[in-house]
Order: C-alpha cells, then structure tokens, then sequence
C-alpha cells in the first residue's frame, strides 16, 4: 500500500519520543502557596517523573494496590473482564489483511498467542470463512527465547518483492524499537543481517545492501523533541558509526529524515528528505543533480504517493500557485517527470476539493488509481480517481452510507483494495473492490458482539461559548429515555486534526449500552472532522475553545434531559486525557466519573516530560511569558487546588509510556491526595501509550474503567 501522509506532521517521522530531559534535583520543600509552586525547583512532585525510580515505582505499587482493592473487588469486575477478553480473543473476529505479492498478511493476537502471530495466506484462501494461514513470525515464542517482552510494531519492506523486511520491535509497548532485518521466504531473521538498536526513528530501503537510516546517532543527533534529526545511508556489514550522514536538520527542529519516494511497481523516482519544523510545518527537499533543494511549497503541504505518471500533493491551507488558488484540504498532482526534471518548475492541477463539512482522511493508491477517503458531516465515503485522457475521471464506490469507512490495504501491481465499513450499532464489515472490474462485495463481516436491538442513534449539536455548533453522537440503550435520564459514558479528543467517528460498539456495547447505559461522541474543535480550519481554530491561543466545546456537550446532554450531572462521567486519552481533566478543573459540578488515560495534565513542564516538545506547535510553549499567559488558565495539574470538590477521577498509564509519559497521571494523583480529595489510580508495568500489549492485559484494564463507572454512574447516580 503506497501511500504518503503531508510531511508537515511528525507522525511521518515513523518514530516516538524519547525519556524526559534531565530533571532538576528534588527540593524537600512541600510549600504549595508560591505562584511558582508547579515549577521544578517547587514542584513536591517532580521526582514522580523519575519513570522507573525505585521510591516512585513503591508509590505505583501502593496507588495500584489501593485501587484493585476498591475496583478488583467488586462482584462485576470479573465478569466485565471475562467480557471484553472473549470479544478481543474472539476466534470468529475479522482478521484484517494486508496485500502481499506473497500472499495476503495479518497480525494477529489471541488467547494461545497473547503478544502475538505474523501470519499469511492465499487471496483465495482469504476469501473463505476458515483461511488457512502459514506462520510466519510467532512474536511469543521470540520473546520466551531472548527473555523480553516483545510487541510488534510493524514492518518495512523492500520492493518490489517485499520479502526481506525491517520488523519494528518494542520491549514493553515503548515507542521506541529495535529494527532487526527478516526474511520471509525463510521465515528467519537474517544472518548478519541489518540489526538496528534501540531508538526511535525510522529506515527507509535504498536496495537489497543500502538503507537510509533515521535514528539516534548520539550527541547532537535528536532534537529537544526527543526525534531524530540526521539521517545517514548504512551499506550491508557497516556500522552505523561508519555510515556517512546524508542529511541534517536545524537544532530547532522537531526532527528531520530522509527516505526513498516509490511508485506502486517499486521504482524509486527520488529520495526526499523533511525538516519538520513544529508538529504543522515543515520544509521539504528533493534530491536533485547531487543536491538537497527545498520544494516550493506550502509548509503544511506535503507529498501524498504517486498514481502513475502523477506525482500528489495534500495542503492544509490554502495554496496559491501558478495563479491558481487551491482551497486547504486539496489534493493537488503535477506530472511526474516534469517534476523530475525541475522540481520547482511544473504546472499543478486540482484532483480533489472539499465541499461543506467535508475533509479528506486519507488517500491511498493501486496500479491504477487513487482512492480518497473522504469524511461529510462525519460520515464516510470512498472515491476512486482514474487518470484517463490527461483528465481525472471520478466515481464514488457504492458503499453503506452514514458509515465510518477507511481503506485497509491497496495491493500494489493490481487495482485492487479492502475498504472497512463500521457504524456505532452495525458490526464491521470488509468489503473487497476490484476497479479493473468494478467489482464490490462484502468479504468478511464481524459477528454481532452485543445485543444492539432497541438502541439507537442520534445526532445533535451543542453550541458552544462563542457560538460555534458543536456536533455530537449519542447512542443510546433498549427503552432510550423511557425511564427518564440516562447514565452517560461521554468520550472526545479535540486535537491533532485527529477525527472522532462512529465505529462499532464492541466492547462498550457488550460492557455498558447492554447493562443500560448511554455513549455519546463528541466532535470538537482542535480535530479534524471538518478539515483544517475545524483543526487550526482551536490551537495554540485558542486552545480553550476545545475545552469549550466538550462542556458544552455536557450541558447540552443535561439541558435535553439525556442526563444528570451525578449520572455523567466523562473519559479520553492523550491529548483526551488533558480534555478531561480541563473539564473536570474547569466545571467539576457537571460530572461525577472521569476516566483520564495516558494523559497530559501539567502543561507548565510538559516540554521537559516525555516527548512535549514536539507539541508546542499545538498548545504552545509555556516558557515563553506571552504563550504560557494562555497554557497556564488551563493546565490542569496547576488546577487542583483546595476549596474544589473533583469527581474522583481514575487516572490510568503505563511505566512503558515514552509518549506523554506516566509523571503526568502520577502527579495529579499526588496532588489530590494532598488536598484530600478522592481519586483512583492504576499504572500499568507495560502496555506503553497504547495501553496494553496483549489482550488480557487490555481487558483488565477495561474492566477497571467500566467497573468505576458503573459505582460512580449506575450506583451512586442523584437522579
């Protein structure tokens, strides 16, 4: 599947963060009156950043012990996580499969192989209810005999064949991997073969002998950010000390690389290299004539893949070129070979514009084609775009409407693809398209994993402090409104142009919409449902207007009756997780449950923790005066003052979290024990920022969540 994201994002850096910058020595000092007392040289706190500190891992243990005692304990904990371990180990789940030339590829996890199988099969066995799959890495019985605990992170391969591979393995769910060279002929790691250490970063195959590496390199190689900012060209047998450095970005930036620009055959037309600048902007070069020359383009445009003699460009601004204007959002190609010749020099066309609410979510190619996956008024489309007769001519697949679709794999020397199809209450279902035949069938279809009969789905919007229409999802139990207001699991994110849509209930359906609850699904400023501008509205200065938008969902749900302030809890990660705990610091009378995951909470020092610094370009920099006057009303952990009485929230992270790091989690849970308000903790050993490696460990935590929701919302709800 050749597709390329807009390098204007570090998500296109393959890579995670590295541990926090040194931390300043703790001061005994428990004076929490100062206007400075989140500082680090006031913080009481600042040794709960110590990741795996002998003293902060016997706190863990303790806070982990209290809340099993509270959460494990109770008569539906087990039952709840019998529940959700039979629907992620369920035998009879769709195995989603990547196109191969060897075959069709799925990852794949259960009870007898919790860390998991990379396995593969025949496209005609695929299509059967019971495919016969050939192992082709056992990811467990690789940990059992080096003694680690391996999660597969992915793979890249080589083209055209696509056999020898650099898999991506992490040790306990970190960010950071190891990159060790496998032969999938043989089903063996590779002899001598390239071995990668621990980092975070990314490599990029020259040829069979040559990658492009993008790693740690030592002093002077990673960026505050924690990424990598030099990339250098490793030959077969050379150490990576030896490897010449082919490319280097500025100190300040988030991170640089390089790697090799593919069509679908696998022939390299150009080696690419970026500097991201912040999280949205960045620089782009081309190699040409022995050079690196940027490309004139926009700093939050960037290359999207290459559909046979055309070479696509995304923008997520507006794009004036040539005398023509093309609106953000856009896909815009050039001829490939002009582009070649003179990388500044080419005439651009318009491939594809959004409409009202709509935003593309991806694109992705075939032999033929390319498909772009579009979101209307969140709701999913696919639309095929054919180059015929120097025009582009269009058709949109006839898929299920008010739908989340999303294009799971292309195969690359055929026009063929496997698109999911979901909805809150209608189980996924894998189609399969054949555009040199237009041929679309259902392949696979999940069973039903609750029972969805009698429940519903609405759409409504709130609006917003400053006016704005804020749409949300609620889907609501058997009976809906029948016996009055409703217990509510209310989730969102707001950040990252990241989109929240509709997809099937499984494991909330099973654990909660069937025990009589109610979810709802925010769609707020700061992500991406509706393009860009949805996005960059509520950054940086403007930040609260997410925040802003989730309250008024929450009051919105009250003032129609959908719910109560004692039967609404709220929950999120990451960059939801600092969503919630805003909600919960802003408004705490609005709720009675916050579930905070993975979270960003002390946006003070969050450039210092884990990987914050990349962020900046999304909140800011709270070491500059002017950008900390409009972090530091927010910020949460600064927040939690005496004299407010907190919805006793569930903080959940994990040691092995490189990403936002567990101090965040920890340290809130700290400061609420100070001020002796009531709160629950759970820090998972391994599991990284994704939660969880292996199935089980994913339903205990599950079953953490629901179970605490269920004594705040379903017990103790003030109807």
């Amino acid at each position: 599947m050749k597709t390329l994201l807009a390098q204007s994002s570090a998500l296109t850096l393959a890579i995670a963060a590295l541990a926090p910058l040194p931390l300043m020595a703790q001061t005994a000092s428990t004076d929490t009156t100062g206007e400075n007392m989140f500082e680090a040289e006031n913080d009481p706190y600042i040794w709960l950043e110590e990741a795996r500190d002998e003293k902060a891992l016997a706190w863990v243990e303790d806070e982990n012990n209290r809340t099993l005692a509270a959460l494990a304990t109770d008569p539906r904990f087990d039952e709840l996580q019998a529940e959700a371990l039979a629907i992620l180990d369920a035998q009879d789940r769709v195995p989603y499969g990547s196109f191969y030339p060897d075959g069709i590829y799925n990852f794949w996890q259960d009870e007898t192989n919790p860390k998991g199988l990379i396995r593969r099969t025949t496209m005609d066995s695929y299509r059967t209810d019971n495919p016969v799959w050939e192992t082709v890495l056992d990811i467990d019985a690789l940990a059992k005999a080096e003694g680690r605990e391996w999660a597969y992170s992915g793979r890249t391969c080589l083209e055209p064949e696509r056999t020898l591979c650099l898999l991506s393995l992490s040790d306990g769910g970190k960010d950071a991997t190891v990159m060790r060279e496998f032969d999938g002929k043989t089903g063996k790691f590779v002899e001598d073969g390239f071995d990668l250490p621990e980092s975070i970063g990314s490599a990029s195959w020259v040829d069979r002998d040559t990658l492009l590496v993008t790693r740690d390199f030592g002093e002077g190689t990673m960026s505050e950010s924690g990424y990598p900012l030099t990339t250098r060209l490793l030959k077969r047998g050379q150490s990576l000390s030896d490897a010449p450095e082919v490319f280097r970005g500025e100190p300040t930036d988030l991170g640089a690389g390089s790697y090799v620009l593919r069509d679908s055959d696998g022939v390299e037309h150009a080696r690419i290299a970026y500097r991201s600048i912040d999280f949205w902007n960045s620089a782009n070069f081309v190699e040409h004539d022995g050079k690196w020359v940027q490309l004139d383009i926009p700093s939050k445009a960037g290359l999207a893949g290459i559909v046979g003699d055309r070479l696509l460009f995304s923008t997520d601004v507006d794009w004036t070129v040539g005398g023509i204007t093309f609106p953000a959002d856009s896909i815009v190609s050039v001829d490939l070979e002009d582009w070649k010749r003179d990388p500044n020099g080419v005439d651009y066309e318009l491939v594809w514009a959004p409409g009202d609410r709509q935003t593309a979510q991806g694109v992705a190619v075939t032999s033929d084609a390319l498909y772009v996956s579009v979101l209307d008024n969140v709701r999913g489309r696919v639309i095929r775009y054919e180059r015929d007769g120097g025009k582009w001519r269009t058709k949109p697949l006839a898929l299920p409407d008010n739908s989340t679709i999303g294009v799971i794999s292309t195969a690359d020397t055929s026009d063929e693809l496997m698109i999911n199809v979901t909805g809150f209450l209608e189980p996924s279902q894998l189609f399969y398209y054949d555009g040199s035949s237009d041929t679309l069938e259902v392949l696979k279809t999940s069973p039903a994993r609750f029972d969805a009969a009698g429940a519903s789905v609405v759409q409504q919007e709130a609006t917003s402090r400053d006016g704005t229409k804020i749409p949300y999802f609620v889907v609501l139990p058997k009976g809906g409104l029948d016996k009055g207001p409703l217990p509510v699991r209310m989730t969102g994110y707001g950040g990252f142009q990241n989109a929240n849509t509709p997809g099937y209930l499984g494991l909330t359906g099973k654990l909660w919409l069937e025990r009589g609850g109610a979810y709802v699904l925010t769609n707020l400023r700061g992500g991406g449902e509706f393009g860009p501008s949805w996005h960059q509205n509520a950054i940086r200065e403007n930040k609260q207007r997410t925040w802003d938008d989730f309250i008024a969902v929450a009051e919105d749900l009250q003032a129609r009756g959908i719910t109560t302030p004692g039967q609404l809890g709220i929950t999120g990660g990451s960059q939801g997780g600092l969503l919630v705990g805003t909600a919960i610091t802003q408004r705490p009378e609005l709720f009675n449950a916050a579930v905070v995951w993975v979270p960003l909470f002390d946006m003070l020092r969050y450039p210092y923790i884990g990987r914050g610094a990349s962020w900046i370009g999304e909140y800011g920099d709270p070491r500059i005066a002017e950008q900390r006057a409009w972090i530091e009303p927010y910020s949460p952990y600064q927040a939690l003052l005496n004299g407010k009485d907190f919805p006793s929230p569930l903080f959940i992270t994990s040691t092995a979290d490189d990403r936002t790091h567990p101090s965040h989690g920890r340290k809130a849970a700290a400061r609420l024990a100070e001020i002796g308000q009531p709160y629950y903790y759970f820090e998972d050993t391994v599991g990284g920022h994704s939660g969880g490696v292996d199935n089980a460990q994913r339903a205990k935590l599950q079953a953490i969540e629901f179970t605490y929701m269920m004594q705040r919302l379903m017990d103790k709800a003030e109807n």
